[in-house]
């Protein structure tokens, strides 16, 4: 009987050292180009974010213009009728003393520096 789990053992084949470390580095390679992948992903999606905040302020901006014949003087002024919140890192200049009057909508240095 200890003969043939002696032979049984002598046959058994399973995974080396080197054959576990080779796929181990495998898998490191393959997770480290998958966050950087999905890095780029979420940079694009803030850049886009951004100029939506941008777009959607000079939007509201607008409509502000069309019902007063006046640009709002502070973006606090459109929040309650033509925004939902004010959106954060947005610089909003509103020039009604000249003519034409002009409105200027800048994001934050983030928004143009993303990619």
């Amino acid at each position: 009987m200890s003969a043939r789990i002696r032979a049984a053992r002598e046959n058994e084949s399973g995974f080396t050292l080197i054959e576990l470390l080779i796929v181990i580095v495998i898998l490191g390679v393959l997770a480290g180009v998958v966050v950087f992948s999905v890095s780029g992903i979420t940079s694009r999606g803030a850049k886009a974010a951004c100029e939506a905040n941008v777009q959607a302020v000079t939007v509201a901006g607008e409509a502000y213009y069309a019902q007063n014949n006046a640009y709002a003087a502070t973006l606090a002024a459109l929040v309650p009728t033509y925004l939902k919140t004010t959106p954060a890192g947005i610089t909003y200049t509103a020039n009604n003393a000249v003519t034409p009057k002009t409105l200027t909508v800048v994001g934050n240095p983030l928004c143009s520096t993303l990619s």
